[in-house]
């Protein structure tokens, strides 16, 4: 699978930064896009579990559609929270299973999801 595309300094994820409590980085999608902030493009890459993360709200997006996507995980946000969100729960295990994956197989770090 190919790179994500990503936006470094985002405003956005800045904002996301504040409201998770000041947060060192974070990476959130919007649309198609991974906007970053307190890491950089390169930061982000080399960290495999937080990519596989990542890509997992990608096909989040692709499958519900961006507005659809947008107005559930916010409508869920609110219901029970960030942690217990089920996009977040989806994500942090697509990205446990991929760690698990590549635990097995032997794969180097430059393995794409």
């Amino acid at each position: 699978m190919s790179q994500p595309r990503t936006l470094v300094n985002s405003p956005l994820a800045r904002i996301a930064r504040l409201v998770l409590g000041r947060a060192p980085r974070v990476a959130m999608v919007l649309g198609q896009t991974v906007h970053l902030s307190g890491a950089t493009r390169e930061e982000f890459l080399a960290d495999a579990e937080w990519v596989a993360h990542e890509q997992v709200h990608l096909r989040q997006v692709r499958d519900l559609g961006r507005v659809r996507f947008l107005w559930e995980y916010l409508l869920e946000s609110a219901r029970v929270g960030y942690y217990q969100n089920k996009f977040e729960v989806e994500a942090r295990e697509g990205a446990r299973h991929h760690m698990l994956a590549r635990a097995g197989s032997g794969a180097s770090q430059s393995t794409q999801i």
